[in-house]
């Protein structure tokens, strides 16, 4: 994993709060990424819990994996979700730890946050909560969380070092990292890295699955394994990038020690 970030975090954020504010009041426009049922159907999520959501509440999902395929919520547990956008997998994580449990999902779009907040109101959810902070500093507690969830969001931020640094700040000892993201099969060239579009895009931002372990592994955790490839951009606007750069999803799980 490089020792430098190839792009101005700044200018990034920016860039992706105005994509992902157009997901959030705009979810039947066209992206580069599917969305919505479609894209929860093609992850395989269980219908019977997606079915029993109302639209608002799926329809600006835009991951690109199934965080909980590897590993089940534990009945309970406090979930933090890093990048929660409308909500949909802390309304997910919300029903499978039950009222004992609690989910905090952390996001930087203000008008994701008032989605998934009025969302969360109307399914009279009392467990999930919604804050605004970036990854890089994570409005949560440390040694909080038993469990921290993230979907398609950390190859968004320029500094993951620092993003992974945070999940292992706010998990409790022993507490589990599971997140699915996007990995590139293809080295990209160093002005694709620097080209915040291809950032947004869901390309440059990726890493090689042993770069993501790298980093995972960087930040102190522990017992990594990494599932199998899922193909989150087939029949999408971003498929022609993503088969030029080999792009593919996985979902990572690690443990931070006791």
């Amino acid at each position: 994993m490089p020792d430098t970030i190839p792009v101005d975090p700044e200018a990034l954020r920016a860039d992706v709060r105005e994509k992902y504010r157009d997901v959030a009041l705009h979810p039947d426009g066209v992206f580069h990424f599917h969305t919505g049922r479609p894209l929860a159907s093609m992850l395989g999520y269980s219908s019977e819990v997606v079915d029993a959501l109302p639209d608002r509440a799926v329809e600006s999902f835009a991951g690109v994996g199934h965080p909980f395929s590897v590993r089940p919520l534990p009945v309970g547990a406090r979930v933090v979700d890093f990048g929660s956008g409308g909500g949909f997998d802390c309304f997910v994580a919300a029903l499978a730890v039950g009222p004992e449990g609690h989910v905090v999902g952390v996001d930087m779009t203000p008008e994701m946050l008032t989605k998934a907040r009025s969302t969360a109101i109307a399914l009279g959810l009392g467990n999930v909560e919604f804050r605004e902070g970036l990854l890089e500093e994570v409005p949560v507690e440390d040694g909080w969380a038993d469990v921290v969830i993230s979907n398609g969001v950390i190859n968004l931020c320029a500094d993951k070092a620092t993003v992974f640094a945070e999940a292992y700040r706010v998990l409790r000892p022993g507490g589990v990292l599971q997140f699915a993201d996007i990995a590139n099969g293809k080295p990209l060239p160093e002005a694709a890295v620097c080209e915040i579009d291809l950032w947004t895009g869901c390309i440059a931002g990726g890493l090689p699955v042993d770069d993501w372990c790298a980093a995972i592994e960087g930040a102190g955790f522990e017992a990594i394994s990494v599932g199998l490839a899922v193909d989150a951009f087939g029949g999408s606007g971003g498929e022609h990038n993503a088969r030029a750069f080999e792009v593919s999803a996985h979902v990572f799980l690690a443990r931070r020690p006791t």
